[in-house]
């Protein structure tokens, strides 16, 4: 991390940088959803967050003031759910699936932390590390037909665990001394008791002495419950009804946690649902009313406010969000996911990243060994550089804006040929996963004769009340590089759920066998 005063850690995280004491939403301007946050052994904040099919899975970042935020890990170290995560010849996949909201706790009794999630809308897994940092192991599940869907995990005064779940019967298992399998459950609450017909993003909490269960009803409404024991019976009172966003064109956020600083007062994390970036964190400051309830504080919009005094002094160490990576040592940073499952033998990160091709296919969406990167900020401009002097014929790798509208600026080798090439739509249904349009080729140029490295460009407006606009460009030094194929609308539909990403990727259209090679990645 970068030893930085108060104003170089502010600088470092761009839309929530801080400025005389205030923090401005997003707190994190990238697309980490259905947070649960709690604090860790060493007094710091913790937040898990969703990635669906991605791997690893279900990311964790980090705070020591619930402002700056960097990621430190995974709690899934692979996505070993169904064969569909690894895109396997058969064509199966599983865009959507893996990791939904789920849990995260640190339990002191025996040093350990359990991360709960349910998976395919079946099975409910536990996975558990000593250390934040693994290693994460698998070490249990709850059976066939148990799907803890949309669950938040207590670990009470006297060390036993219970687990809140359920849309839209909201239900409370009481899990064994060791965590690994239900001893009791019980249904507590259910969305017909509000006059609503649905209700998810359940959290569980103990706060003096009573329980608490913070849930939603999608699009709109957040809940508060609370009841003097885990299993009911449980009163309701509206924290957030239809809210005003901190951020123009963003959703009303509604689903999320609540947390207590070392100082005593008390937030609510959220996330705006703000496409094409995706869902972005949001913070606020909830007070506590003389009926035990929560009130949230509101801001000069008189809804969530865009801008809150820092919760704590900010924190001295933060590392950029944004910077360029050149791949050293012989593993990746917590930055990068994979589309589904990665082939490991066909890739090796060692002072640079080599992308064996590990999938024969014309669809970006059946490739094995996408690389992904979130964007960050408003306007986010991610440049890859690349050595393809053992690409082979047939071969196609560049850098997407990645999500179920994609495109790419890339390099398409026809035997001695190498193209320059802007492929622009590839369209995948959002719900099923299947490839609807392999794009349109809509610019090519030539590759200078003699060239075998490459800098490729995506730079994006992804502000939810922007232009949508993505540029693609290329370039031969590093230094100059030129448009290709004009101006692509990002897509802005929320059904896919996470936004958009770059996506560094290298298949076979003909054989497998050519490699290229990662130098570096600049986001900015």
């Amino acid at each position: 991390m970068l030893k930085s005063t108060l104003l170089s850690a502010c600088l470092a995280l761009a839309r929530s940088a801080c400025a005389q004491g205030t923090f401005n939403n997003p707190v994190i301007y990238a697309d980490y959803p259905d947070n649960d946050v709690s604090v860790g052994p060493d007094g710091a904040f913790y937040f898990s967050a969703s990635n669906f099919h991605y791997s690893p899975g279900a990311p964790i970042l980090r705070s020591e003031d619930l402002v700056n935020w960097e990621p430190v890990g995974h709690s899934i170290p692979r996505l070993d759910f169904g064969d569909g995560y690894n895109l396997p010849d058969s064509g199966q996949r599983s865009y959507r699936g893996g990791t939904w909201a789920s849990t995260l706790r640190y339990r002191k009794s025996n040093g350990r932390w359990y991360w709960i999630g349910c998976t395919n809308f079946w099975i409910t897994w536990v996975f558990s590390a000593p250390a934040i940092g693994g290693p994460w192991e698998k070490k249990a599940d709850f059976g066939g037909g148990l799907c803890m869907y949309d669950n938040g995990l207590l670990v009470d005064d006297d060390d036993t665990l219970y687990v809140v779940y359920g849309n839209p019967t909201v239900s409370v298992a009481q899990l064994a001394a060791d965590g690994l399998s239900v001893v009791k459950t019980q249904a507590v609450l259910s969305a017909s008791d509000v006059g609503v017909d649905a209700i998810e993003g359940n959290r569980l909490y103990k706060i003096n002495g009573t329980y608490y269960i913070l849930n939603d009803r999608p699009g709109s409404t957040t809940y508060i419950w609370k009841s003097s024991s885990p299993f009911g019976p449980y009163q309701s009172k509206i924290l957030v009804d239809s809210i005003t966003s901190p951020l123009p064109g963003g959703s009303s956020p509604h689903q999320g946690s609540i947390i207590q600083t070392k100082n005593g007062k008390w937030y609510y994390m959220s996330f705006t649902w703000a496409y094409p970036s995706g869902r972005l964190p949001v913070l606020a400051p909830i007070t506590w009313g003389s009926d035990g309830f929560p009130v949230l504080t509101k801001g000069q919009n008189g809804g969530w406010g865009a801008s809150y005094p820092l919760p704590l002094p900010a924190a001295s160490g933060v590392a950029n969000w944004t910077g360029t990576d050149t791949f050293r040592g012989t593993s990746l940073g917590p930055k990068w996911e994979w589309n589904h499952n990665p082939d490991v033998n066909a890739f090796k990160v060692n002072n640079g990243l080599t992308l064996s091709t590990s999938s024969v296919t014309q669809d970006i969406y059946s490739a094995r060994n996408t690389l992904t990167h979130r964007i960050h900020g408003e306007f986010p401009v991610g440049t890859v550089e690349i050595d393809f002097s053992n690409a082979a014929d047939g071969d196609r790798f560049g850098l997407a804006a990645f999500r179920d509208r994609s495109s790419y600026i890339g390099i398409h080798r026809v035997g001695s040929a190498y193209n320059i090439v802007a492929n622009f739509n590839i369209t995948m249904d959002s719900y099923s996963g299947q490839t609807l349009d392999l794009g349109s080729v809509v610019a090519t140029t030539p590759l200078p004769s003699g060239a075998k490295k490459i800098w490729f460009r995506a730079a994006l407006d992804a502000r939810p009340n922007g232009t949508r606009a993505a540029n693609f460009y290329y370039s031969t030094n590093g230094k100059t590089f030129s448009q290709l194929g004009g101006t692509y609308g990002l897509y802005t539909d929320w059904a896919f759920f996470l936004g958009y990403r770059f996506g560094v990727f290298n298949f076979a259209t003909k054989a497998l066998g050519g490699s290229v090679k990662v130098l570096s990645f600049t986001s900015a």
